[in-house]
């Protein structure tokens, strides 16, 4: 836990000692390690730390399930990823692949841009990848995912947007 004290650092304490066990106890069945699970425990508590403004919840299992499971998503995704990404490698001919160093910089790498591209809806990242990396035009876009060409270029501007913050943070 932060030592931090947050004006509302009370209440996730209460809910810390409160639920903190029954949360871990429900990580753990749905994911295959322990120390995992108790990462993910800890990253909920830290989420609802770092919150500008943070009521009582009613009911405060389902809530901090909800928090655990945008996590636990947002681990099975980055895993996912990085499977990908090694299958790929694989795929590469052993003198041509890039030195363990250079692997371990392009994974962190795809992490941050997957970190980025997330804070996009489901559309406007879709929209963004269909363009950059399969070179599809707007009308194409539009199609695929029945929206208007008006729509399809806001949702790369929102990806446009998100990888500027990424380099220069955001815009004054």
């Amino acid at each position: 836990m932060s030592s931090v004290q947050g004006p509302h650092s009370e209440l996730v304490g209460a809910l810390y000692r409160d639920h903190r066990g029954w949360l871990l106890a429900w990580l753990r069945r749905n994911v295959a390690c322990p120390q995992r699970a108790e990462d993910l425990s800890q990253d909920t508590f830290v989420r609802l730390l770092d919150r500008d403004e943070l009521k009582e919840p009613r009911e405060p299992r389902a809530f901090l399930v909800a928090i655990a499971k945008g996590l636990l998503f947002d681990y099975f995704r980055r895993a996912a990823l990085e499977q990908a990404y090694l299958t790929e490698l694989m795929l590469i001919p052993e003198g041509e692949q890039p030195s363990v160093e250079e692997q371990q910089m392009i994974l962190e790498d795809l992490k941050a841009i997957d970190r980025l591209l997330g804070k996009l809806s489901s559309k406007a990242r879709a929209a963004f990848l269909y363009n950059r990396l399969d070179g599809l035009s707007h009308g194409e876009i539009a199609e695929k995912l029945g929206v208007s060409v008006p729509r399809v270029r806001q949702y790369l501007a929102q990806g446009i947007r998100q990888c500027y913050i990424a380099l220069y943070g955001e815009p004054v």
